[in-house]
């Protein structure tokens, strides 16, 4: 199972819009996928068209009462699961004070979930967990769980700036929590390709990443995906429908740019796994 965190501690670049539609677009290529909204605003949740308080378990009952992940799971589309959100999570921080070992609750309960650990009869094949738009402890505990990290950057100059500080946390993590957390890599949300300021923060971002050969390991081999996702008004009506691009607007440039990036993490998945198996 390969376990993906969709992190950006700046909001509107286009985080909880990716984890969906590339859920979406990965159970759609017929692999079984668990999204987690850890974000206390619910948006994945919504998006998905699963109302948040409709269930009577969320990913604040698996962070804070030691609900397994399965009991807290909803189906939300054929190869499609969801832990939903609700606004209950904002209270995390609160709820877990003093106890030991609180960033690393997630860990333990997909340690412990069949299906994630590929235990079970039905095992997953990725596990997407939506991120809150900040780094405090459920951001940590998602990148505490998980096997690597995807960042969704708008190519402004602003949202460069808050790149570092990001990179910084992954390294944090990776030598303090989790070691073989990585940082799998850069997609561009929001993109304008007609734009000189969207091409010039691409190829600075691709030039940063390229050079990053002596940094730390945690994000050395990060790359950019090939795929743009464009600035497209589809991709912002389809939560208010709850659905994803492909049901809201499958011939949409939205549709075509998530099933692409989709598709080449699929493949990058692949590669990683056969390399693995060749080591071993």
């Amino acid at each position: 199972m390969r376990s993906i965190a969709v992190a950006n501690q700046k909001g509107g670049v286009g985080k909880t819009t990716t984890s969906v539609n590339l859920a979406v677009g990965l159970a759609r290529a017929g692999r079984r996928v668990c999204l987690v909204d850890l974000d206390p605003q619910a948006h994945a949740t919504l998006h998905v068209g699963v109302q948040p308080g409709s269930h009577p378990l969320s990913a604040f009952d698996v962070l804070t009462g030691g609900v397994p992940l399965a009991d807290a799971t909803v189906a939300a589309a054929e190869n499609l699961w969801l832990v939903p959100s609700h606004i209950d999570l904002s209270a995390t921080e609160v709820a877990l004070a003093g106890q030991p070992g609180r960033e690393s609750i997630l860990t333990r309960r997909f340690a412990d979930d069949p299906a994630c650990a590929g235990t079970g009869p039905a095992p997953y094949d990725y596990l997407i967990v939506d991120c809150p738009p900040s780094l405090g402890l459920l951001s940590l505990n998602a990148m505490a769980a998980v096997d690597s990290v995807l960042l969704p950057l708008q190519p402004h100059f602003l949202a460069l700036h808050g790149l570092s500080k990001l990179l910084e946390t992954v390294e944090l993590v990776a030598d303090r929590v989790n070691p073989r957390l990585a940082v799998l890599g850069v997609v561009f949300c929001l993109y304008e390709s007609g734009t000189r300021l969207a091409l010039e923060v691409g190829r600075d971002v691709e030039a940063f990443f390229a050079a990053a050969s002596e940094r730390h390991r945690a994000w050395r081999d990060a790359r950019v995906f090939a795929t743009r996702v464009r600035r497209n008004i589809r991709l912002a009506e389809a939560p208010s429908f709850g659905c994803s691009i492909f049901d809201y607007a499958p011939d949409s440039h939205g549709a075509e740019d998530y099933g692409k990036l989709a598709a080449e993490i699929d493949q990058a998945a692949a590669v990683a796994l056969d390399a693995a198996r060749r080591a071993a």
